[in-house]
């Protein structure tokens, strides 16, 4: 049995691809104020993607959750736990399975292991390093589908009748053993003693996460057909944000029951863009029940030295460069 960490006031589980990275970019920057404000508290940052082990260390290194548990290839495996799950040879035998298909469904999934290096940097967005990464796969196999939504049903028939089961996700379609975030999610919550739990994502394959956890965050993603209504929405359990991606998530992960009015979290005031202060015609405080009048300009005209500016109001965080 894993051992119990000590208790924290609530666990954050969140999908990477269109939830927590933007889909176009992969830029998570926006929501960095909102992962410095969950680990200020002690809530743990769980990321669940259909990414490998050796993708979601690297992200985690950079985003400051080192040494978290993290849910890898859409669940199939859980790493950072004392008994996390080892490398098996699921992978193995998961591609004999799906070589041994019929070569009328076969040819219209285009797995990672299908591709080229060069046809997963072409596909992903991603740079040489991170593309090979994506390739170390261990429990899954996600991959482009060619076909129609009729052949893709085929084929889920076809590789279920071997234990295999498929699942959409932001971008690809992923073959697996059937384990999913849930399961992954299961398992990390026994791990800590935690008050609440909050899931966020934006597909399909982030589902049975979002109903499993105590508030579930179904994050915008305009590059998709929006997700259906589910399980405990009606209740208000689930909720959905109005922006997507990063933006969406910062105010979502920290105060979800807001999130259906969810905007970029705003920069902080500079000292000289505080509120003009209301004052009286003469300087003095107005009187209960009249209002001030703000007279930041001389009589001329002109701007009245050291006169307070009114501050425009809050901006959003701008959106970091798309990466070369």
């Amino acid at each position: 049995m894993a051992h119990m960490q000590a208790a924290v006031p609530l666990v954050v589980f969140s999908d990477l691809d269109g939830t927590l990275l933007d889909h176009e970019t992969y830029d998570w920057t926006p929501a960095q104020p909102a992962i410095r404000a969950l680990a200020e508290i002690g809530a743990p940052l769980i990321l669940a993607s259909s990414k490998t082990a050796t993708e979601i260390t690297a992200l985690q290194d950079s985003m400051g959750l080192a040494g978290l548990p993290a849910i890898v290839e859409n669940g199939a495996g859980v790493i950072g736990l004392a008994d996390d799950d080892t490398k098996a040879d699921e992978y193995g035998r998961l591609r004999a399975l799906l070589d041994g298909l019929p070569q009328t469904l076969r040819q219209l999934f285009i797995g990672f292991g299908d591709m080229s290096l060069e046809q997963v940097i072409d596909a992903t967005g991603l740079d040489p390093d991170a593309a090979r990464a994506a390739r170390d796969r261990a429990f899954s196999e996600p991959g482009l589908w060619q076909g129609t939504e009729a052949q893709k049903e085929a084929l889920i028939a076809a590789i279920s009748e071997h234990g295999l089961s498929a699942r959409q996700g932001g971008r690809f379609l992923t073959l697996s053993f059937g384990r999913t975030k849930a399961d992954g999610m299961t398992k990390v919550m026994q791990h800590y003693d935690a008050a609440q739990s909050i899931a966020l994502g934006d597909a399909p394959n982030d589902v049975e996460m979002l109903e499993a956890a105590d508030i579930g965050v179904v994050i915008a993603n305009p590059a998709h057909t929006p997700l259906p209504p589910l399980a405990g929405e009606a209740d208000g359990k689930i909720i959905r944000t109005k922006v997507a991606g990063p933006a969406g998530w910062s105010p979502a992960s920290v105060a979800p029951r807001d999130s259906s009015r969810a905007q970029p979290l705003p920069r902080r005031r500079a000292s000289h863009d505080r509120p003009a202060r209301a004052v009286c015609r003469h300087g003095a405080a107005p009187r209960a029940g009249r209002p001030a009048a703000v007279r930041p300009r001389t009589q001329k005209g002109r701007p009245r030295r050291g006169a307070p500016r009114p501050f425009p109001g809050p901006m959003p965080l701008r959106p970091a460069a798309p990466p070369r």
